[in-house]
């Protein structure tokens, strides 16, 4: 099993147009299991990400090629007494919050096992790529506990009738199934995994770091607004956008480069 000083890893790389990290759940002995000391170390690392102004998106994901977070720590849970339930229940929504907070996009790399917290987490992350060969489930009623925390976003992305299906029955779904009811954004093959995550990095460095930062934060107000707030938030983060001169630049390379086609 890894340290606890390892339990999640943190790699940052320069590009040319700024950073781009990597977050990587590091207990592969155990599928990625995340006890209390990994749920604290992965939000101290989206803290610490959070402060890099250069930074222009986030990538999570497991070690080897079994497991994404294949849940919570059974083994220590079980020793959980009611009344430190609280606390330690706690550690997964501010886990979730971290990387809801991140102000660049957050994507999960599901390169296998998805169960219960893990599914929470990959809920958190804004886009996620999976392989074939993953599996989702939410199993914490067959170990006594409702699924609770952030398994609140899944209506959000795969409907109320498939989040009760999960949390009600405890089954795993396929990568397949996970895709079809809209958990994932895109399928691949585990050898395209890499290809497929570099796709949508390069599409977001491409993109107006600014801009980018804005549309996050607006995609969050999004989340809680009706459709008449929603519009006129959407109306302010353009003017705000406007207040540099990244669009005007953005616009101008465009046209250049369509007057040489």
């Amino acid at each position: 099993m890894s340290s606890e000083q390892n339990l999640v890893v943190e790699r940052v790389e320069t590009r040319a147009a700024g950073h781009v990290a990597y977050v990587t759940i590091n207990n592969p002995d155990r599928r990625n299991a995340l006890g209390i000391a990994g749920k604290k170390a992965l939000t101290e690392a989206f803290h610490r990400l959070a402060k890099d102004k250069l930074l222009r998106v986030a990538l999570l994901t497991g070690a080897g090629e079994r497991s994404f977070i294949s849940g919570a720590d059974i083994a220590e849970m079980k020793k959980v007494s009611p009344r430190e339930a609280r606390e330690v229940h706690q550690w997964v929504h501010r886990a979730c919050e971290a990387i809801r907070s991140l102000p660049v996009p957050v994507i999960a790399r599901i390169n296998g096992y998805c169960f219960g917290a893990g599914m929470e987490i990959a809920a958190s992350c804004d886009m996620r790529i999976g392989v074939t060969t993953a599996k989702f489930g939410m199993p914490e009623v067959r170990f006594g506990i409702p699924s609770g925390m952030e398994a609140c976003l899944l209506p959000h992305l795969i409907g109320w009738g498939k989040t009760r299906e999960l949390v009600f029955t405890g089954d795993h779904i396929d990568a397949a199934e996970a895709c079809r009811c809209g958990f994932l954004e895109k399928l691949v093959e585990p050898a395209a995994l890499d290809a497929g995550v570099e796709q949508w990095v390069s599409s977001i460095l491409a993109a107006g770091p600014r801009a980018i930062r804005i549309q996050k934060k607006l995609v969050r107000d999004w989340e809680r607004m009706t459709i008449a707030q929603a519009v006129q938030a959407g109306i302010r983060a353009c003017n705000e956008a406007r207040r540099t001169d990244e669009p005007r630049r953005l616009m101008a390379a465009f046209l250049a480069r369509k007057k040489k086609r």
